[in-house]
C-alpha cells in the first residue's frame, strides 16, 4: 500500500507547508472561504424555496411552483465555498519517456508526484480533490472528496498508474467533461502531444462548463533541446514496432522549428480559451515548480486557478 512519502519526500512536504498560506490565498481567489457560506447567492447550488416577499427579484421566481400552488416562491441558492479540484493525469505511452539524467524518472512518474503535491495541498486545506487517469479513454476516476481516507485512495491510484496506450486528448476531454457534475478547478497534467485544434476543443468543453482550467505541460529536456548528436534510434512510445534510426543532425533544425510553432500555437489557443498553460521540465523539482506557479499567480494578482 502506497504512502504519501512514496511520492513526496520530507523536503517536498516542508516546501509545500511553507506555501500553504499562499495556496490558501490562491484558492480563495476562486471560491470565498473554507466552508459553505451562510448567505445565499446565485452562483452555485440550489438550497430551498421560500415565499416571495416584496423587493425580491422577479427573475428568482419559480414559475413551475407557481403553476402547481398558485403561490409565488423564489429559489434560494447556497454559495459553494470549498474548492473542488479535478486532477486529470495523462497515462498515455508518450508519458513513459525518461532518461538517466533524471535518475530514471519518467514523465508519468513526474506527473504523479506533481498530482500528489496538488492533492496534498487541497486536502490539507480541507478542500476536496478527485483524480482521473486516462489514455485512449478514462482508465480510473476517483470523485472529489476530502479527508485522510481519501488521501489513501488518491495515492493508491497514483501508485498503480503506469503509462500505456495511445491517446486522443480532445476526445478524452469530451468524455470526461460531462462527468464532472459540479463546477471546480480542472488541473490537467500531460505532455499535450496531439492535434492542437482537437485539444483546444476539448479544453473549451471544460471552460463552457464553467470550470477553471490549468494545464501543467510536462517536458523532458531532450524534447526541448534535441541534444542527440550521433545516429540514434527513435522508438514510438504509443505504436509498438514503429521506430526509425536517423542522423539527428539532419533533423535538428526542422524539429526545433516545428517545436517552436507547436508551442506557440498551443499557448495562443489556451489564451483564447482562458486556459492557463504552465510548462514544467523534469529537471525542475515538482514541489518547487508548483511553488513557483503559486507565487507567480499570487504576485501577478491574476484570477487564480490554484
Amino acid at each position: 500500500m502506497a504512502n504519501i512519502t512514496d511520492f513526496l519526500d520530507p523536503k517536498d512536504l516542508s516546501r509545500l507547508a511553507n506555501h500553504q498560506v499562499l495556496a490558501r490565498r490562491v484558492v480563495e481567489g476562486f471560491c470565498s472561504g473554507l466552508h459553505r457560506s451562510p448567505h445565499k447567492g446565485f452562483s452555485v447550488e440550489f438550497k430551498q424555496h421560500r415565499a416571495y416577499t416584496p423587493g425580491d427579484e422577479i427573475r428568482r421566481l419559480d414559475w413551475k411552483v407557481f403553476a402547481k400552488t398558485d403561490r409565488f416562491y423564489v429559489r434560494e441558492y447556497e454559495e459553494e465555498t470549498n474548492l473542488r479540484c479535478h486532477l486529470l493525469l495523462d497515462a498515455s505511452g508518450s508519458m513513459s519517456y525518461g532518461s538517466e539524467d533524471e535518475k530514471g524518472i519518467s514523465k508519468i512518474e513526474y506527473g504523479s508526484r506533481l498530482a500528489a503535491c496538488l492533492a496534498y495541498l487541497c486536502l490539507s486545506q480541507t478542500d476536496s480533490v478527485g483524480l482521473t487517469t486516462f489514455d485512449t479513454t478514462v482508465r480510473s476516476m476517483v470523485p472529489p472528496r476530502g479527508g485522510a481516507s481519501h488521501t489513501r485512495q488518491i495515492i493508491d491510484l497514483l501508485s498503480a498508474t503506469k503509462a500505456g496506450d495511445e491517446t486522443d486528448l480532445g476526445k478524452v476531454f469530451h468524455e470526461i467533461a460531462p462527468q464532472l457534475k459540479k463546477r471546480g478547478i480542472v488541473v490537467i497534467i500531460s505532455d499535450c502531444f496531439g492535434d492542437i485544434p482537437s485539444i483546444l476543443k476539448g479544453l473549451a468543453h471544460f471552460n463552457h462548463a464553467k470550470h477553471d482550467v490549468v494545464v501543467f505541460q510536462i517536458w523532458h529536456r531532450d524534447e526541448l533541446e534535441f541534444p542527440f548528436r550521433s545516429w540514434t534510434r527513435f522508438d514510438c512510445l504509443e505504436s509498438a514496432g514503429l521506430r526509425h534510426t536517423v542522423d539527428p543532425a539532419h533533423l535538428r533544425e526542422a524539429y526545433l522549428e516545428n517545436l517552436r510553432e507547436y508551442r506557440a500555437d498551443l499557448l495562443k489557443g489556451c489564451h483564447r480559451h482562458r486556459v492557463q498553460l504552465f510548462p514544467m521540465t523534469m529537471d525542475e523539482p515538482y514541489a518547487q515548480g508548483l511553488a513557483s506557479f503559486l507565487a507567480a499567480r499570487g504576485k501577478a494578482g491574476m484570477p487564480v486557478h490554484l
